[in-house]
C-alpha cells in the first residue's frame, strides 16, 4: 500500500504515504471488531487508505499542480468495496520501484537498508536497531537523513539500469537477507522463530530474482541460503516450544520441497565468477542439509566456506559461527580459543556467552560453563531462549554434582 500510494502521491512523499496506511489500519482495528472482517480485508484497507489520500489531496496546497493527475488516478474504477483497485501485476511493480528508491546510491549506504526495512518490511526502530547493533535514536536518525535525500535528490520512482543496478541491488538483497534473520532468530519478543518475516522475505526475493533487474547469481544465492535455513525451522523446537539444538533435530522432519527449491537456486548462483557471502552461507547451509545425521556433517568443509567469507565479511559474527566450527573440527579447546579472540562489540550478544558455556561444558568446566549460560540467560530476549539457556544451567548443575 505504501508503495502504491508513493507512486501516485510522488516518493517525495513518503511520510505521508506512510501516515495515511497507518490510519487505514487503526480505522480497520476500531471497525471491524463491531461490523466483522470484510471479505476482501486488503481491499478494504486500500480503499480506506485511498479515501484518505484524497481528502489530504484535497485540502494541501502541496498537490496543486498535480491534484487533477491524482484524482483521476486514484478514482479510476467503480470498483465493489471487496474488490480490488489495484491489480496484483501494478502492486508487484510498484513494491519493487520502492525498494530500488529505497536502495539509491544519493541516500547514505547505512540509512538504505534501515528505510527499506521500516518501509516495506514494517520493522520498527527496535528490531532494526539491533539488526544494526546499534540504538533506536541513531536508526531514527538515519530514516531522517534518508528521506530528506529522496526528496532534495529528486529520486525517480523506477527500476534502474546499467551499471546503477549492481550498487542498489546490493542494497536491497542485504535488506532482504537482515529481514529473513530477523525472522528466523527473532530480537525481542515471545517467539524466538516469526514466521510470517521469514516468508515475506522469500516472496521478496523470489520476486526479485522474477524481474530481469534482479536475476542475478548473487540473488539466487541469498534465495538459497534462505529456503535452506527455513527448511528447519518446524525441528528447531519440540512439542512444548522449547529450543532444540541441530544435533537435536529430527532430520525426517526438515521440509524437502523447500530444500529442493533451495538448492535449485544453488545452482542457478554458480553462474559468473564472483563469490558472495551469500554463495558461501548457502554453501554452509548445503551442507547441513545433505547430511545424513549431525555425525556425517561435513565439518572441514564448513570450517573452510567460514575462513572464506571471514576474508571478505570479517564480521564478529561470522567469527562466533567459525568458532563453533573450530571446535568440532580441531575440539573444544580450540574452540575456546577462537571465542576468547572475537571482538568485544559481541560483549552483549547473549550467543557469545552461550557458546562460551557450551565450550566450558565440553571441557568439564561446569562452574565457569554456568557463570557464562547466567550471563547469556540475562542478555536473551526471547522466552524460548531464556527456556533453553536454564536447561543449559541445569546440565551444568548435573555435571557439578557428577564430579
Amino acid at each position: 500500500m505504501v508503495a502504491t500510494l508513493a507512486r501516485i502521491f510522488g516518493v517525495e512523499h513518503l511520510t505521508l504515504a506512510e501516515d495515511v496506511v497507518q490510519e487505514a489500519l487503526a480505522r480497520a482495528l476500531q471497525t471491524w471488531p463491531f461490523y466483522g472482517v470484510p471479505r476482501n480485508p486488503s481491499a478494504w484497507i486500500m480503499r480506506a487508505a485511498r479515501n484518505l489520500a484524497l481528502d489530504v489531496v484535497r485540502r494541501r496546497k502541496l498537490f496543486q499542480n498535480k491534484r487533477a493527475e491524482i484524482i483521476r488516478l486514484m478514482d479510476a474504477g467503480e470498483a465493489q468495496p471487496d474488490e480490488a483497485i489495484f491489480s496484483d501485476a501494478e502492486i508487484v511493480d510498484d513494491r519493487l520501484r520502492l525498494m530500488f528508491v529505497c536502495c539509491h546510491p544519493a541516500i547514505p549506504l547505512d540509512a538504505r537498508v534501515a528505510l527499506t526495512l521500516k518501509t516495506l518490511c514494517g520493522f520498527g526502530l527496535t528490531e532494526i536497531s539491533r539488526a544494526f547493533l546499534t540504538t533506536e535514536a541513531a536508526i531514527a536518525k538515519r530514516l531522517t537523513r534518508a528521506k530528506q535525500k529522496i526528496r532534495e535528490a529528486r529520486i525517480p520512482f523506477e527500476i534502474p539500469a546499467g551499471a546503477e543496478l549492481g550498487e542498489r541491488l546490493d542494497a536491497v538483497l542485504k535488506s532482504i537477507y537482515l529481514l529473513f534473520n530477523e525472522g528466523y532468530k527473532a530480537s525481542t519478543g515471545e517467539n524466538l522463530v516469526r514466521k510470517e518475516l521469514m516468508a515475506e522475505a522469500i516472496r521478496l526475493g523470489e520476486l526479485l530474482a522474477q524481474h530481469a533487474a534482479g536475476d542475478q547469481p548473487r540473488t539466487h544465492a541469498l534465495l538459497a541460503l534462505m529456503l535452506l535455513n527455513a527448511a528447519r525451522t518446524a525441528t528447531r523446537f519440540d512439542s512444548e516450544g522449547h529450543l532444540l539444538r541441530l544435533k537435536e533435530q529430527d532430520r525426517a522432519q526438515w521440509d524437502t520441497e523447500m530444500i529442493a527449491r533451495g538448492m535449485s537456486h544453488f545452482a542457478r548462483s554458480g553462474v559468473g565468477e564472483k563469490v558472495t557471502p551469500y554463495h558461501l552461507e548457502a554453501a554452509i547451509a548445503a551442507c547441513h542439509c545433505t547430511a545424513a545425521d549431525y555425525e556425517a556433517t561435513d565439518w572441514r568443509r564448513i570450517l573452510s566456506l567460514y575462513d572464506q567469507l571471514m576474508s571478505i565479511d570479517p564480521s564478529p559474527v561470522v567469527a562466533l559461527n567459525r568458532a563453533v566450527a573450530v571446535a568440532n573440527v580441531h575440539g573444544p579447546e580450540a574452540g575456546w580459543r577462537a571465542v576468547h579472540a572475537i571482538d568485544k562489540k559481541l560483549e552483549s550478544y547473549y550467543l557469545l556467552h552461550a557458546v562460551k558455556g557450551e565450550l566450558a561444558l565440553r571441557l568439564n568446566r561446569a562452574d565457569a560453563a554456568a557463570e557464562h549460560f547466567r550471563r547469556a540467560f540475562a542478555l536473551a530476549e526471547t522466552k524460548s531462549e531464556r527456556a533453553f539457556l536454564s536447561e543449559r544451567l541445569q546440565a551444568c548443575e548435573m555435571a557439578g554434582d557428577a564430579k
